[in-house]
């Protein structure tokens, strides 16, 4: 129910008001002047909206007004006006007030000026949601391990973002270059600017001038209106250029010319632009490799390269793997509505031994297949993909080095997963995803009783 503080020196308006903003379900706190509207402001707040007469004795709504922004500068207020003080009210206006109401106003013009207060108040709450919610998807935090690499990171991040320097990011794929990214510009002085990112090997190499840096109407076959390039749509916010090594040596050329001068000249455009965007870029190639087969410019890998930061894979840094499959799982099982909230043992094993060729982007997938398949409540070594399975079954059958049959590596997970379940065949069944018939006569073959 929406609150509303109303503040007139007179009893008869306080009732009014009081009556009719009840009537539409909002509750009504009265005070009949500045200061005991303060008071209630400090005790009783955040109230959604103030409605203030304009005129109060000695005092006036405009008193009102800079109070309110001074203790909730967030709540809308209205002021309350006769007809010879409309420029009283539109000065009001200028100073922050939402809107304004004449004294003669029906109780249907006060309602919806009251409800257009209310919307705008709503919305700023939700974009200030967003803003929290966004900080946090995009906080330190998300960056998830206990390695050195890390740590590290965390510390690295905490001093580049805040600053403009360009920054190269390098990794395998899969290690999450587009997240460090996405990090580095939210907590930046940037943040409530665009974030562009843009994938260069996606884009065919004839392409790639035009997209980063538009053409005009005329400018080649086809181009039959303006087209505005992603590092303009980025004005004031941050580009990120994944796979930089996949540029061709013709955008490279107008990137470095942007880079040093901080202009775009737009395909067939004989004006230039100033922009103000901050570039990071990322590649999982060696850059170094590329400069010596002439596949990419040096002075733009330098222009580039103010800040490096390499991320290792997944394999050099297992000890993260238990954190960041949690996190994962945390992350992934809402969006499902799946009621799964932990791993087991055995499946985490699975996951700590295995190599990950496709990294983190490969250990959120395996977790959202994990978590599909589950019907209980956690994630058991049979709901991950067949290569962590088949390799965990081979690494626990015996001692390192020794090659058991396959019978018996099927009789040993068959007796591990009865004992986790207590005996019970009929789930033992269901999870080995065969009939409880065929589960007995493997038992029977098996001599188990």
């Amino acid at each position: 129910m929406p609150s509303i503080l109303f503040v007139d020196d007179e009893l008869s308006a306080r009732e009014n008001y009081r009556t009719i903003l009840e009537h539409y379900k909002h509750e009504v706190t009265l005070a009949s002047n500045v200061r005991e509207a303060v008071a209630k402001l400090s005790s009783n707040g955040p109230f959604d909206l103030i409605i203030t007469d304009m005129r109060m004795g000695a005092e006036s709504g405009l008193d009102m007004l800079r109070e309110a922004h001074k203790l909730a500068p967030e709540v809308e207020v209205i002021v309350l006006t006769g007809h010879a003080e409309i420029p009283n009210a539109i000065e009001a206006m200028k100073l922050g007030a939402a809107d304004y109401l004449t004294k003669d106003s029906d109780y249907k013009e006060i309602m919806v000026v009251v409800e257009k207060a209310l919307e705008k108040r709503a919305l700023k709450r939700e974009i200030e949601r967003l803003r929290t919610q966004l900080r946090s998807e995009h906080s330190f935090r998300r960056i998830v391990g206990r390695s050195a690499a890390v740590t590290q990171l965390h510390e690295v991040l905490e001093r580049v973002a805040p600053t403009e320097a360009r920054v190269l990011i390098t990794g395998e794929s899969g290690t999450g270059k587009e997240l460090v990214a996405e990090t580095i510009h939210a907590n930046s002085s940037r943040k409530n600017a665009p974030f562009i990112a843009v994938n260069c090997g996606a884009i065919p190499k004839d392409l790639q001038e035009s997209e980063l840096f538009g053409y005009v109407r005329g400018a080649f076959t086809g181009a039959e209106r303006n087209k505005t390039g992603l590092l303009e749509s980025a004005d004031h916010g941050t580009v990120f250029l994944d796979e930089i090594g996949e540029m061709s040596p013709e955008t490279q050329v107008k990137l470095l010319r942007f880079l040093e001068k901080g202009e775009i000249i737009p395909v067939g455009s004989p004006k230039s632009r100033v922009l103000d965007v901050r570039v990071i870029a990322a590649t999982n190639r060696d850059l170094n490799e590329a400069i010596r087969d002439h596949s990419f410019r040096e002075d733009l890998f330098y222009r580039l390269k103010v800040i490096s930061i390499h991320l290792p894979p997944l394999r050099e840094r297992k000890e993260d793997i238990p954190m960041l499959a949690e996190a994962l799982l945390q992350e992934l099982a809402p969006k499902s509505q799946s009621k799964v909230r932990k791993i087991s043992d055995d499946a985490m094993e699975a996951l700590c031994t295995y190599g990950w060729p496709g990294n983190v982007r490969e250990l959120k997938n395996v977790i959202e297949r994990a978590i599909i398949f589950s019907d209980g409540d956690r994630i058991e070594l049979e709901h991950l993909p067949e290569e962590l399975f088949a390799r965990s079954l081979t690494t626990s059958a015996g001692p390192t080095g020794e090659i058991m049959p396959l019978d018996e590596v099927e009789k040993k997970y068959i007796l591990d997963l009865l004992e986790r379940n207590g005996g019970n065949k009929l789930l033992t069944a269901k999870q080995l995803n065969i009939a409880t018939t065929t589960l007995y006569r493997k038992l029977r073959m098996y001599g188990i009783e």
